[in-house]
């Protein structure tokens, strides 16, 4: 059963570079699947930011497409967001998905999530 795991700093300050990386287990993310990141503000509905699929394509949400950078590293076995610029806007709880592979958007696996807080 595949595993999504979310890691980086909890606390960015306005103006920085947000980065956060997803550690895979029980699962390659290089056959099927797109991994998407997925954020959560206080009092908001769930946003997609992006994906990275199986090929290494990629694509992004035309909301933050020029703030998003999605990659991966197959030899870890995991993908990372960073997200520029941030303000108090991009607070929010920061989550890895998987999607399937006939529907990007199907969300079968979740990380637990981690909460990122922007202030100075």
């Amino acid at each position: 059963q595949v595993q999504l795991q979310e890691s980086g700093p909890g606390l960015v300050k306005p103006s920085q570079t947000l980065s956060l990386t997803c550690t895979v287990s029980g699962g390659d993310i290089t056959t099927d699947y797109y991994w998407s990141w997925i954020r959560q503000s206080p009092g908001k509905g769930l946003e997609w930011i992006g994906y990275i699929a199986y090929t290494g394509s990629i694509a992004k949400s035309p909301s933050l497409e020029s703030r998003t950078s999605i990659s991966r590293d197959t030899s870890k076995n995991q993908f990372t967001l960073q997200l520029s610029s941030v303000t108090p806007e991009d607070a929010a709880v920061y989550y890895c998905a998987r999607g399937e592979r006939d529907r990007w958007n199907d969300f079968g696996s979740w990380g637990q999530g981690t909460q990122v807080t922007v202030s100075s």
